[in-house]
């Protein structure tokens, strides 16, 4: 065993660590193990107090300084001399540790060739921090060591980690349990999986965790030069990672319903509404690209792993950045479709990017509401208020916003065509991870702002959703109504 070898070792124990401690049925004698070990650290908490305090009155900050100190930390990570074969310049670390970061999967240098394992080990690590949220990772530490929040302290962090149960310890302790049961899962079937492939034994375990923790965080990094294209006939890892990217694009709430959903059973509005249009869109898209690939980027394949390439990409190029065809040869029609899949993205409370699926189902919603000649939104005998249309509104608004000022800046900066250019900015502005080549085009000053741009996609909307849900006095008085002529 080589020195490169460890990181997979270390990775291991991380997670065996924390399937101890939160799968376990001593689970509570663990926690008093804990927190006697860590007597200290209950009684120093003045300081975690301090800085909570310091951010409940702008919880926008705490997003855009963690992600930046996560950015920031990874930089330096990857440019030690063991992280790489030959060396890195600073404008690609920087890229790769935001892409890696933000969950986006854009790269200006292929993650096998050009990274050791230790290099790949510290991607990994910031995917999965990326994925999970920093913030959750340390409120379930602080709760672990005996942290005791105050209600105003439990608001913020609820807000932060976008979730409405009463327990805010028992939520995120749930989010941790999935990511760990779900990304095991998906990597012991991965291993499996690329060693009939002809994979080594031990190369086939690190590509399996590394992209079960890549596809389940829809970061959409591989270890394999041309994402998974080698495995476009190899129906088990592409349902395999398809699996995972779908689960990590919910919240870990709305995952448990899938049974009752499949069943037919009758479920909450709360996770009805990003079910049924992630469905909806999986299946749209991937009729879409069934048909207008049929004949091109499908042309060499079988007529089963047409239906499973099809299938597959559908559900890749919302969220993740993993592709299994040559986008080189993609017809116009599919690159439209990509552009709005991308552009919608995920779920809320998932890993995924995007204006979230549920945002799109409110605005369709609203829209068919208003053809119909109804005053208000009605979903399953409930009303959709008008904040929350608002919000829907703002969140599109906003994103069009970024993606306007995004391809302006690089048509200005970079030679490459307009096409690729919106294609790229989309993609990093969705966290999505898909290119069709102009990442490579990229000199210095267009890497930092495509890596500016990932940034911006990533904390942008959910620092959006935080300035939204601040207590705000209501809008409404006594002036009169005014009259637009909208067409």
């Amino acid at each position: 065993m080589t020195i490169l070898d460890y990181p997979i070792i270390i990775l291991l124990i991380i997670v065996g660590i924390f399937w101890l401690y939160f799968i376990a049925k001593d689970s509570k004698d663990r926690k008093l193990n804990f927190r006697r070990h860590y007597k200290n650290i209950k009684y120093n908490g003045r300081i975690n107090k301090s800085l909570l305090l310091l951010f409940a009155g702008n919880p926008a900050l705490v997003i855009i300084s963690t992600f930046f100190i996560l950015g920031f930390i990874g930089t330096l990570l990857l440019m030690t001399p063991f992280a790489t074969h030959d060396g890195i310049n600073f404008s690609d670390a920087v890229f790769t540790a935001v892409s890696a970061s933000c969950v986006t999967g854009l790269i200006t240098l292929d993650t096998p060739a050009a990274f050791t394992g230790y290099g790949q080990f510290f991607i990994l690590l910031l995917i999965q921090l990326g994925g999970l949220g920093i913030m959750t990772i340390g409120t379930v530490a602080l709760a672990i060591v005996g942290y005791r929040f105050s209600l105003k302290e439990e608001v913020l962090l609820k807000t932060l980690t976008e979730t409405g149960h009463k327990d805010i310890l028992s939520s995120l302790s749930l989010v941790l349990k999935t990511t760990i049961v779900t990304e095991s899962i998906g990597a012991i079937i991965l291993s499996s999986l690329f060693y009939d492939s002809g994979l080594e034994f031990k190369d086939a375990i690190w590509h399996g965790l590394f992209t079960s923790v890549s596809a389940f965080c829809n970061a959409g990094f591989s270890l394999q030069q041309e994402s998974l294209i080698s495995f476009q006939s190899n129906p088990g890892v592409l349902y395999t990672v398809a699996t995972l990217i779908v689960l990590g694009g919910f919240a870990p709430a709305t995952t448990f319903i899938i049974p009752k959903f499949i069943s037919g059973k009758k479920i909450e509005l709360i996770h009805w509404l990003p079910l049924v249009t992630t469905f909806v869109l999986i299946i749209a898209c991937a009729l879409i690209i069934l048909i207008f690939e049929w004949d091109k980027a499908f042309e060499y394949l079988s007529l089963g792993d047409k239906f499973h390439n099809a299938l597959f990409q559908s559900v890749t190029l919302r969220t993740a950045g993993f592709n299994s065809v040559d986008f080189s040869k993609l017809s116009n029609i599919t690159y439209l479709t990509m552009l709005f899949a991308m552009f919608v993205g995920g779920s809320p409370g998932g890993t995924a990017g995007g204006i979230k699926t549920t945002t799109l189902a409110v605005l369709f919603l609203t829209f068919w509401a208003n053809i119909t000649g109804r005053s208000d939104v009605i979903v399953q005998n409930r009303r959709i208020g008008y904040e929350t249309i608002y919000k829907a509104v703002t969140i599109v608004v906003a994103g069009l916003i970024l993606i306007f000022f995004g391809v302006f800046i690089l048509e200005v900066t970079q030679d490459i065509s307009i096409k690729t250019i919106v294609f790229e900015v989309i993609s990093a502005i969705a966290t999505v991870g898909l290119s069709i080549g102009g990442t490579l085009q990229l000199d210095s000053l267009g890497k930092f702002i495509v890596a500016f741009i990932m940034f911006s996609g990533r904390i942008g909307p959910l620092t959006l959703f935080m300035l939204l849900n601040n207590n705000t006095q209501s809008s409404r008085t006594n002036h009169l109504e005014a009259k637009v002529l909208l067409s």
